[in-house]
């Protein structure tokens, strides 16, 4: 069976490290960095946002080229801006995934800006 955007698969949930669109104002996109184990069964999932305007001083905000996890543009994910969002809000299918050098930097960033120990 094929399914078409916006209907979900009964088993689908957005999965870490998955960029995915938010039906907000308007879709916007963000990166799921919540664990599966919760994003599967909670009601929220925690995301941060991405936007395509560069802002040079806020140097937490790591690029993202265009192209990868699906992304048409040259973004950058804002760890300043760490929330949740209801998973019903996730528009199916997801954009994509991101590389495991992109979600490492994308956490290294999320520790700087919650003043989060290195791991160990």
């Amino acid at each position: 069976m094929v399914w078409k955007r916006g209907i979900k698969p009964p088993a689908w949930y957005p999965r870490r490290g998955e960029v995915c669109l938010f039906d907000l104002d308007k879709e916007r996109p963000a990166v799921v960095i919540s664990t599966d184990a919760l994003n599967r069964f909670s009601r929220d999932v925690c995301v941060i946002p991405i936007s395509k305007v560069q802002h040079k001083q806020f140097s937490l905000r790591p690029k993202l080229t265009a192209g990868e996890a699906g992304l048409k543009y040259d973004s950058w994910v804002k760890c300043d801006q760490v929330t949740t969002l209801e998973k019903e809000a996730a528009v199916y299918p997801s954009l994509g995934f991101l590389t495991p050098e992109s979600l490492g930097r994308i956490e290294a960033s999320i520790r700087i800006t919650l003043e989060l120990p290195e791991r160990k």
